[in-house]
C-alpha cells in the first residue's frame, strides 16, 4: 500500500536546538479518571524555505512544513518508545518535484533481566530523495550512498537483539534484521535486505575495550529492469560473511578512538556473473570534545547492496564533522564527507563530495531560527536512470522552528 499524499496539520519532533522545559506532571490517582500512563512527550513544528541551483534543479524554490512527536515511557524493566516525523512540501518556482511528503515511524520495545536484555524495534519510512540537511527536507534512505534527485522510495526495516552479560567485564550480543527498500516509480532497484550478527565485547580496563563479531549480510534483488549494468535476471542476490575486531580507547575524558577490521567473504546467487571472493571490512573513528564544542572524523570500507543503483557495491565513505554551541544562543554545524562506489558485477562507479553548514540561533524560551547550505558534487558512470546526481547540486535554507514543553505523564 502507498502511504497517503497528505499529511496531519500538526506535526511534531524534539529540536536540539531549543531547551527542553519541564511542566508539572499529569498525574492520574486511583479512582480518578486521568491517563494511565507514564512517560514524556516531546514535540516541535518547524517551517523551511530552501533555493536550490546547479544539476536538475536550477531555480527551484520550495517550502516545507514539518515535524514530529515522540513518546518515551519510564519503565526501567519494560522501555518503550515511539516516534512519528514527517513533513509536506510545495514548489512554487522552477522544476517539480514528484515527492512533497515524507513520512516516518518508528516503535521500540525492550525487555530487561537481570543480567540480560531483549531488544525489538520497527522503523517505516516514506521519503523523497533531496541532498539537502539540517532542518532543510526529509532524510535520504539509510542505504543511499549514491545520490538521486527526485526519487521516492519505502523503507521498512524490523530488528531484534538480544544480550547477555557474562562477567563484570564481558557480554554476548546476538542480533538481526530484516528490511525493504522499494522505489515507488519504479526508478529503482527494489531491495531485500536480511543480516543477523553476534559477537562477545570485553572491557580490558578502564580506558581500553576489546570485541570480536561476525555478521552476515544477504541482499536479494527484485524487479528485473536493473538500473545496474548487469540485468537482475542474471544475479538475484549478493551475500557477504564478515569477521571483525574491533578496539576503542578512551585517551582522556575529552578523546576517543575506535578501529574495526576483519575478513569479508563476498558470493551471489551466480558465481559466472559474481564470482565469490575475499576483501577486508574496515572501520575507524576519532572524535574531541573542546570545551566550545566537539569534532570527529571516521572512515569506513565494505559491501553494501547498492542503494538501489547497483547488484552489490564496494564502498568508501570518509567524514568529519565539527560543532560549536556559542554562549548557549548560537549553535554552528559543519560536516563533509566523501563516498566512492563501485558495483560489484559491473563497471558503474560513483564518486561523490558532500558538504553542509548550518547555524541555529535560539530567539526565545520555544522558538529558534535556523540557515543552512549544503553541497553535494558527484560524478557517475550509471547513464541508463535520470534521478542519479551528475553534477553540482547546491541548497540554501532559512527557517524558523517551535518546540514546546515536553510533558511529563506520571500514573
Amino acid at each position: 500500500m502507498k502511504p497517503s499524499y497528505t499529511i496531519l496539520a500538526l506535526l511534531f519532533t524534539v529540536s536540539a536546538a531549543t531547551e527542553a522545559q519541564v511542566v508539572p506532571a499529569v498525574t492520574s490517582h486511583a479512582g480518578s479518571a486521568g491517563l494511565a500512563v507514564s512517560g514524556v512527550l516531546r514535540c516541535d513544528l518547524r517551517f523551511s524555505q530552501t533555493s536550490q541551483f546547479g544539476y536538475g534543479q536550477d531555480g527551484r524554490e520550495w517550502s516545507m512544513a514539518s515535524g514530529d512527536a515522540s513518546y518515551a515511557n519510564t519503565a526501567k524493566r519494560l522501555p518503550f518508545s515511539m516516534q512519528y516525523g514527517g513533513g509536506y512540501g510545495w514548489t512554487w518556482a522552477g522544476p517539480s518535484s514528484p515527492g512533497s511528503t515524507f513520512q516516518s515511524l518508528s516503535l521500540s520495545q525492550g525487555i530487561n533481566g537481570r543480567s540480560w536484555n531483549l531488544s525489538a524495534s520497527d522503523n517505516v519510512s516514506y521519503t523523497f530523495e533531496t541532498p539537502t540537511t539540517g532542518f532543510s527536507g526529509a532524510a535520504s534512505s539509510t542505504d543511499q550512498t549514491v545520490l538521486a534527485l527526485n526519487s521516492r522510495t519505502l523503507d521498512n526495516t524490523a530488528t531484534i537483539g538480544i544480550g547477555h552479560k557474562l562477567d563484570s567485564a564481558s557480554s554476548l550480543n546476538i542480533g538481526g534484521s530484516s528490511g525493504q527498500m522499494r522505489f515507488i516509480d519504479g526508478n529503482g532497484q527494489d531491495m531485500n535486505t536480511v543480516t543477523a550478527d553476534a559477537g562477545i565485547s570485553r572491557r580490558l580496563n578502564a580506558r581500553d575495550s576489546a570485541s570480536g563479531q561476525y555478521s552476515f549480510s544477504r541482499y536479494s534483488y527484485g524487479n528485473a529492469g536493473s538500473y545496474s549494468g548487469t540485468s537482475a535476471a542474471q544475479i538475484s542476490f549478493s551475500q557477504t560473511n564478515t569477521m571483525q575486531l574491533s578496539l576503542s580507547r578512551q585517551w582522556k575524558p575529552q578523546i576517543s578512538t575506535s578501529a574495526s577490521v576483519g575478513p569479508q567473504w563476498i558470493s551471489s546467487s551466480n558465481s559466472a556473473v559474481l564470482p565469490s571472493s575475499t576483501g577486508i571490512s574496515a572501520s575507524a573513528s576519532f572524535s574531541y570534545a573542546f570545551r566550545f564544542g566537539t569534532a570527529g572524523v571516521s572512515y569506513s570500507h565494505g559491501t553494501t547492496g547498492g542503494s538501489g543503483y547497483m547488484l552489490g557495491a564496494e564502498t568508501h565513505d570518509a567524514g568529519g564533522n565539527f560543532t560549536r554551541s556559542i554562549r548557549k544562543i548560537l549553535n554552528v554545524e559543519l560536516n563533509a564527507s566523501y563516498m566512492r562506489t563501485a558495483e560489484l558485477v559491473g563497471n558503474y562507479e560513483t564518486k561523490a563530495k558532500y558538504g553542509g553548514a548550518q547555524a541555529t540561533w535560539r530567539l526565545g524560551r520555544y522558538l529558534n531560527t535556523y540557515a543552512s547550505y549544503t553541497a553535494a558534487d558527484q560524478s557517475s558512470s550509471i547513464k541508463n536512470s535520470a534521478t542519479i546526481l551528475n553534477g553540482l547540486d547546491q541548497s540554501l535554507t532559512y527557517g524558523i522552528g517551535y518546540s514546546p514543553r515536553e510533558v511529563h505523564l506520571r500514573k
